[in-house]
C-alpha cells in the first residue's frame, strides 16, 4: 500500500533584541546562569511587563518579508500551564489575534539536503503558513545526573513562532523549509537562528494515511528538535515508525513523542494537550496593540530577499543561476562578492575565484568569509592582471596564495617578484629587432639553415 506523509512545522525563532519581551533583562548567551534576571522574567508578585517595541517591529519585518497579512489589532493572551520552566505557571502569548496570518516560505534547490538535491519531487515548492505570534521564551532545564536545574536567563526572551501548513511531504521537503527560512531571518537581521544556542528550535507535526484516505491521519508531535539535520533524521524514524503500525493494524492515537538522537529513534512523552487545556485569556496587564504605525516604519527595514538577490546576481553579474545560488546563499559571502565585483570589467570570473580558490583556502585554513584575509577590492586587481596577460593563470594561484598568507595585493607581489608578463606586441616585437641585431652571426647562421638546438632564436619582422 502507499502511503502519504503531512507534516506541519512550529518554528520557534528567537528575536535579535537587546532585552527581552517584557523586561528590562539583557539577552545574552553563555552568562552565568541566573544572572540575566528580574522581578519581572522571574515573575514575582506584583511585577508587571512592558512590551518590547522592537520585538513587536521585528515580528512584523518576519511578517512582511514571508508574505504574510498583518492584523490592524492584536493581542497578548495569558497560556496556563505549570512546569518548571514558567515560574508564573503561565506564558504570555498570542492565541486568536497574532500578528501575522498566510504567507509562505519559497524552496530552493540549495536548500535541501546535497544528497537530495538530484531528486527534488516538487521544484520551486512554497510551504504556505498558517501564522507567526509573537511571545516570551521558557526557562531553560538542566537535567544532571541525579537533579534538574532551571536556568531563567532565557524566561522571557522574545520568541517568534511560526506554524506552518500540513503540506510538508518528506523530510527532505522539512529540511529545505528549515534552511530557507533560517536565510531569509538573517537577512532580515530578525534572529541570528544559531540552532547550537538554541535561537531557532522545532516542533514538527507528523501524520500518515493511506493513499485512499482523504482525511489526514493522526498528528503526532515530535517535541524540541534542536538541528535542522535532527529534524530530517527524527521524521524519517517517525514516518517509518507510523507506517510500520498502520501496516500492523494497529490504530494511531494523538500523541506528544521526543527525539532520543543518539539512539536514532522517537518515544512517547504525553497524550497531546488540546488548546482549551490551556485555557487562554487575555492578558489583563497588556493592551491590545495597533500595528498601522509600527507597520508603515517597519517597511523601510525590509532588505532584498534572497530570491532577488539570486535573479539579481545573474541579471547584473552574468554568473550562472547556481553560482548566484551559492553566492547568496549566505549573506556575508554575497556582500563580499558584490564589493569584489563592483566594478569589475569581467565579475564572472570574480565569482569563480571566490567560489573556488577563496572559498577552498578559506576552508582548509578553519576561517569564514568575515575572517578573510583578503580586501574584497583586491579580487579584481588580481583577476584584471591575468585576463590583460600580464601574469599566467598558474602565477595567479601563487599570487593568490601570497595574498591570502599576507593580506598584500596582487599588484605588489608581482612587482616584487619580478613576474609580469611583456604582453605588448610592438614591445615584444622591438625587444627581437634589438636581440637580432645583437647577435648577427647566429642570425646569419639560421638564415643559412644551421638551427642547431643550443641555438635559440625569435622570429623577426
Amino acid at each position: 500500500m502507499n502511503y502519504i506523509t503531512a507534516i506541519g512545522l512550529e518554528v520557534h525563532v528567537q528575536l535579535k533584541t537587546r532585552s527581552k519581551m517584557f523586561c528590562a533583562s539583557p539577552v545574552a548567551f553563555g552568562a552565568d546562569p541566573n544572572t540575566h534576571t528580574c522581578p519581572v522574567c522571574l515573575g514575582l508578585p506584583g511585577a508587571l511587563p512592558v512590551m518590547n517595541q522592537e520585538a513587536l517591529r521585528m515580528t512584523m519585518l518576519a511578517g512582511l518579508m514571508l508574505g504574510c497579512d498583518i492584523a490592524p489589532i492584536c493581542k497578548f493572551d495569558r497560556k496556563n500551564y505549570f512546569y518548571p520552566d514558567m515560574p508564573k505557571n503561565y506564558q504570555i502569548s498570542q492565541y486568536d489575534l497574532p500578528f501575522c496570518t498566510n504567507g509562505a516560505v519559497p524552496l530552493h534547490d540549495l536548500a535541501y539536503p546535497k544528497d537530495a538535491q538530484k531528486s527534488i519531487a516538487t521544484p520551486d515548492k512554497e510551504v504556505h503558513l498558517v501564522r507567526i505570534h509573537l511571545e516570551e521564551d521558557v526557562a531553560k532545564s538542566l537535567h544532571l545526573e541525579n537533579r534538574t536545574g532551571s536556568d531563567f536567563n532565557r524566561a522571557g526572551v522574545p520568541l517568534m513562532e511560526i506554524v506552518t501548513q500540513p503540506e510538508i511531504n518528506s523530510p527532505e521537503e522539512a529540511f529545505a523549509f528549515l534552511t530557507s527560512l533560517k536565510q531569509i531571518l538573517i537577512y532580515g537581521e530578525v534572529s541570528d537562528a544559531d540552532m547550537e544556542k538554541g535561537q531557532l528550535r522545532c516542533d514538527c507535526n507528523v501524520s500518515v494515511r493511506a493513499e485512499s484516505q482523504k482525511e489526514l491521519g493522526a498528528k503526532i508531535e515530535i517535541k524540541n528538535l534542536n538541528s535542522i539535520s535532527g529534524v530530517r533524521r527524527a521524521l524519517a524514524y517517525e514516518i517509518r515508525r507510523q507506517i510500520t503500525a498502520l501496516e500492523n493494524g494497529e490504530t494511531l492515537e494523538q500523541e506528544t513523542r521526543g527525539w532520543n538522537d543518539a539512539a536514532g529513534e522517537t518515544f512517547l512523552m504525553r497524550a497531546k494537550e488540546f488548546a482549551h487545556d490551556y485555557r487562554y485569556f487575555p492578558d489583563p496587564d497588556l493592551v491590545p496593540v495597533k500595528t498601522e504605525m509600527l507597520l508603515a516604519e517597519v517597511r523601510q527595514r525590509l532588505p532584498e530577499l534572497p530570491k532577488a538577490k539570486r535573479g539579481r546576481f545573474v541579471e547584473q553579474y552574468q554568473v550562472s543561476p547556481y553560482d548566484a545560488a551559492v553566492l547568496a546563499n549566505d549573506l556575508d559571502l554575497a556582500r563580499y562578492f558584490e564589493m569584489a565585483a563592483k566594478g569589475a570589467k569581467k565579475p564572472k570570473n570574480v565569482a569563480n575565484w571566490i567560489l573556488n580558490d577563496l572559498q577552498n583556502a578559506l576552508s582548509s585554513a578553519g576561517k569564514t568569509i568575515t575572517d578573510c584575509p583578503i580586501l574584497p577590492e583586491a579580487f579584481d586587481e588580481l583577476v584584471n592582471l591575468i585576463d590583460s596577460g600580464k601574469i599566467s593563470g598558474k602565477q595567479g594561484k601563487e599570487v593568490f596564495a601570497e595574498m591570502f598568507a599576507s593580506g598584500r595585493r596582487a599588484p605588489a607581489i608581482v612587482k616584487e617578484k619580478g613576474i609580469e608578463q611583456l604582453s605588448d606586441l610592438s614591445a615584444i616585437e622591438e625587444l627581437c629587432d634589438e636581440v637580432i641585431a645583437a647577435n648577427p652571426k647566429p642570425v646569419a647562421d639560421f638564415k643559412a639553415g644551421k638551427t642547431s638546438r643550443h641555438l635559440i632564436f625569435l622570429r623577426a619582422r
